[in-house]
């Protein structure tokens, strides 16, 4: 029985020291964005879903970018200063390995391998993920004996006429016992077109001590797909959002029109949710059931209460309604804006570190910041709070049952107290009383004998 069986503990190498030159980007390959994260980071993900007692990632160009974007990461790092191929980083690697570990070895720029795939996987002694391709090239051919192991993975560029009609290729995602892995590391050369030490020899010279690899082919073929251009970056996004979304709509989402809807971070969501066309998801959402989303809304870092609904072109941040409340349509409602039942944020309003109470409503074209607004209250059309007067923010107070009269300026710090209300047109500078009238607009005339200018 080989080793790896007789031990849990798993490592994991990540190689992502490629530098990525067809991205044409000072930006490091796998710090790209892919789903609101970047590549690595989609890797990463995956590998936590196998509890790994070490992950070892292995670096090289831009290496300080790298390092900075995961700094809150527990990672072991290890320097592949000079390049000379997949073999060279792993035996990089292997003195960070436990020695008694399962090692596995992961490709930094394939974000789309899945944790089913790699759970079958440990489940041998030694293992390599495959994929069936209808248009092989590119990728190294799997060799099999007559017992269906692996004997040998043969590259692209050194493969002969016979061998690349092998539709069966290598993703680059290995797995055996790391005592395995230091007795066949040592003995890889570069007798190969590429004058590189590659990873993959390691398979022949397993089979040569009867250490053959199994072949774990994964379910879906375009999951061991990798990044090396922009095209391919957008491939993967599309394939990244089509499992995103399946993930939605089995969990009672509707979309009528999927291919629409982009899915850019994490989303927790009930049943019976409606997603138009359009819709963006962006940072980590909780949606209630029935929630409503109008077409083109984007909802970013918001906690959504059973029965909200959202009218299209409304754009949200930071987020929290308690339910059965309306938003939009073309409304913009920024960081620490909190709804309660039955409030009501229309066309062209916009607020900011505001808290709007039960059954209040602001309709149209408003602007309310840094304000508290209690039960019942009217906000009319083109109400304005005035927080900040160049160097700091202020306050402004609504409470309960408080009409607010259109084209009013509320100069903050002020308070407007409970059943008052306010005329339109006002610009109230100080703190308006209880159920009363409150009005600041001059008295209308009309001038007699005026001409207009000509």
């Amino acid at each position: 029985m080989g080793t790896s069986l007789m031990s849990n503990k798993l490592n994991i190498i990540i190689l992502a020291a490629g530098e990525g030159t067809r991205m044409r980007s000072d930006k490091l390959k796998v710090l790209h964005p892919l789903a609101d994260s970047t590549i690595i980071e989609q890797v990463l993900q995956t590998c936590q879903q196998l509890s790994p007692q070490k992950i070892i990632m292995v670096y090289g160009h831009l290496g300080k970018q790298l390092k900075l974007h995961l700094q809150d990461k527990t990672l072991i790092w290890v320097a592949q200063v000079n390049p000379q191929g997949t073999g060279h980083a792993v035996q990089l690697a292997m003195p960070y390995v436990d020695a008694d570990a399962k090692v596995l070895v992961l490709v930094g720029d394939a974000p789309l391998i899945q944790a089913n795939d790699l759970t079958r996987m440990l489940q041998h002694p030694q293992a390599v993920i495959t994929a069936q391709l209808d248009e092989p090239y590119g990728y190294g051919r799997i060799i099999k004996n007559t017992a269906g192991l692996v004997s040998a993975i043969i590259e692209e560029k050194d493969a002969n006429t016979s061998q690349r009609q092998i539709k069966e290729v290598n993703s680059g995602i290995i797995m055996a016992a790391a005592t395995d892995l230091q007795t066949w590391l040592p003995q890889i050369d570069k007798n190969n077109s590429q004058k590189e030490l590659y990873l993959t020899d390691i398979l022949a010279i397993a089979h040569k001590h009867n250490r053959s690899f199994h072949a774990i082919k994964v379910t879906n073929s375009h999951t061991i797909k990798g990044i090396n251009n922009r095209v391919q970056l957008a491939e993967c996004e599309a394939i990244k959002q089509i499992q995103l979304k399946e993930q939605l709509m089995l969990q009672g989402v509707y979309m009528p029109e999927p291919n629409s809807v982009q899915i850019r971070g994490k989303v927790d969501c009930g049943q019976d949710i409606t997603m138009d066309v359009g819709v963006v998801l962006q940072g980590y959402n909780q949606i209630g059931n029935n929630v409503t989303i109008g077409a083109y809304a984007i909802i970013k870092n918001c906690k959504l209460g059973e029965n909200t609904r959202i009218a299209p072109h409304s754009v949200l941040e930071g987020v929290i309604t308690s339910g059965d409340c309306d938003i939009g349509p073309f409304a913009r409602l920024r960081a620490g804006t909190r709804l309660a039942e039955k409030a009501k944020v229309g066309n062209f309003v916009e607020t900011k570190k505001t808290t709007i109470g039960y059954n209040s409503k602001a309709s149209h074209l408003t602007y309310l910041g840094d304000c508290e607004i209690g039960d019942n209250v009217n906000i009319g059309a083109g109400t304005i709070t005035c927080n900040y007067d160049g160097v700091n923010k202020f306050k402004t107070i609504i409470e309960d049952n408080v009409f607010i009269g259109s084209d009013t300026q509320l100069i903050a710090p002020v308070t407007v107290g409970k059943g008052a209300t306010i005329g339109a047109g006002t610009t109230l500078t100080k703190d308006a009383q209880a159920e009363k009238l409150t009005i600041s607009r001059t008295k209308q005339r009309t001038i007699e004998g005026w001409n207009k200018p000509k």
